[in-house]
């Protein structure tokens, strides 16, 4: 393995830092300590996760910026959960708080993987399976 294969870390460039932030930390469950800023990281297990304002980041690479519409369809964020049985209640849970699962019920694939996907406040697509 290469030695940039050894550690992977996603980051969103975001509209609205403190509604994406609550979401990801009140629904999700990630903790954080973020201090209302530009920039969020967030504690995982494996690999990492943040967040960073997207005009600011369109800026300092000096690009233009340009808003996001609808479901971002160039990726996903894929949470792993132990167990089937951890699906299921991840689905109930999560749609019991407001959450709209975009597949309906989670389904168990054809190689076994079971999984529903749900779609954070900006359109980024979110797996949850096992």
């Amino acid at each position: 393995m290469g030695v940039l294969a050894g550690s992977v870390h996603t980051g969103l460039f975001v509209e609205d830092i403190v509604k994406m932030v609550s979401f990801y930390r009140d629904i999700l469950g990630f903790e954080t300590d973020w201090d209302g800023g530009p920039f969020a990281s967030f504690k995982v297990k494996d690999g990492g996760l943040f967040m960073f304002d997207r005009k600011q980041f369109a800026a300092s690479m000096n690009q233009p910026y340009y808003p996001p519409k609808g479901f971002n369809q160039t990726m996903e964020i894929g949470i792993g959960v132990p167990t089937k049985d951890d699906v299921d209640r991840e689905y109930k849970r999560l749609t019991a708080l407001g959450v709209k699962a975009l597949t309906g019920e989670p389904v168990t694939q054809p190689w076994g993987q079971r999984n529903f996907w749900i779609a954070d406040p900006e359109g980024n697509y979110i797996e949850i399976g096992c």
